[in-house]
């Protein structure tokens, strides 16, 4: 592909500044920058969503204006040079909108896009149980059939922004079969219904684990998102569209930026620019991973194989550039020169970085699908 910017690109990028720059998005921006620990982003979404940035690549009939993949990448790439937290974008917009226009039918789609998209409301994504992880085929949440609707009840953990979120996918299992990823199901669930219970778990992150509890919600007919027990083929379609590794190489490139800023010249030797430009290369290749795949998208291309090495290699770098930059500033990052704003972002990023290998598949389920996907290719030679 072709990675020069594009006219459309740098348009939307020169109106993400513009909108920055209003007072009242600058107010919002500033408060979620000065908070303590987590902070609310919801007032900064909702002005974001009120200039219609946040669903930018969605149908116009549902918030967004029909943009490329590429060119909603150009914004968001903006607001986060800017400071913005992409989490609750990340988990609304690209995980549950992503998944609610792949297999949400007309009504749910039209009942729930456009408040995604203004930032009226906002969504999670409840996967993981308590000693099952990230293993689906092995979930004991049950949404039992009661009447035309369902019952739900089990337990959910690690999941993030729950507190802050309306709407969550959940995954249960509704039924049986001869393999351990048939019977599950996606629903879309109300987290202000009665039986819904929701709790942060201690953290050291940032950015808040939950635990969530269901004890006999009641499901109607309109929250199932696709054919019930097509879960598990649902969820592996939209993983390959969701697994960009956009998210991964803005945060990898925000961490690289801050540790480059905080350099002493006088004190940069030729084993540390070395590692600089080592860690600029990986970061830059991420970055040209997760474009390529987005390029895919804009041509309905969806590479499963593709996707899988954009998430691996910038997870990984995100990691490893938190690390490097730990080891290079020192302890309380203090080596160097480094800003306070700059410290307490690479502190977070020591924190946080292990993780983001653990999210959207691990790491060596990722080099899984990549090796499989060269013996499908053998066997086609």
């Amino acid at each position: 592909m072709d990675f020069a910017e594009t006219a459309q690109e740098a348009k939307l990028r020169a109106e993400v500044r513009e909108v920055l720059a209003a007072p009242a998005v600058t107010a919002a921006l500033q408060a979620v920058l000065g908070s303590p620990g987590e902070a609310d982003v919801r007032p900064l979404y909702r002005e974001l969503g009120r200039h219609g940035l946040l669903a930018v690549s969605w149908p116009e009939a549902y918030g967004g204006r029909g943009a490329r993949h590429t060119e909603a990448a150009a914004v968001i790439e903006e607001l986060v040079h800017h400071g913005v937290p992409d989490m609750v974008h990340v988990l609304s917009i690209q995980i549950v909108g992503l998944f609610l226009l792949q297999a949400g039918s007309a009504e749910q789609q039209a009942a729930l896009l456009p408040a995604l998209a203004s930032g009226e409301r906002f969504a999670t994504v409840l996967y993981t149980e308590p000693e099952v992880g990230s293993d689906l085929a092995s979930l004991g949440t049950t949404a039992t059939r009661q009447g035309d609707g369902w019952s739900l009840t089990g337990v959910k953990v690690w999941g993030l922004k729950s507190t802050m979120s309306d709407l969550a996918l959940c995954a249960a299992r509704t039924g049986d079969g001869s393999s351990r990823y048939d019977g599950i199901s996606l629903f879309l669930v109300d987290l202000h219904a009665d039986g819904v219970r929701r709790d942060q778990i201690g953290s050291f992150a940032d950015d808040q684990f939950d635990r969530v509890e269901f004890d006999g919600v009641r499901l109607g007919p309109e929250t199932l998102l696709g054919a019930e027990g097509e879960g598990w083929a649902l969820l592996n379609r939209c993983l390959a569209i969701e697994r960009t590794g956009l998210d991964y190489s803005l945060k990898a490139a925000r961490w690289f930026d801050a540790a480059l800023r905080g350099l002493d010249p006088g004190r940069v030797d030729g084993a540390l620019l070395e590692q600089v430009g080592r860690q600029s290369a990986l970061v830059d290749a991420g970055r040209l991973l997760a474009w390529e795949v987005l390029s895919g998208l804009d041509h309905d291309r969806v590479d499963a194989a593709a996707a899988a090495m954009s998430k691996y290699h910038t997870s990984e770098t995100a990691r490893d550039v938190a690390t490097w930059a730990a080891l290079t500033h020192g302890a309380g990052y203090a080596g160097h020169a480094l800003s306070p704003t700059d410290a307490r972002i690479l502190e977070s990023a020591y924190r946080e970085a292990p993780g983001l290998t653990l999210s959207a598949g691990t790491s060596e389920i990722m080099l899984e699908l990549i090796a499989n996907s060269s013996f499908h290719l053998h066997e086609g030679s």
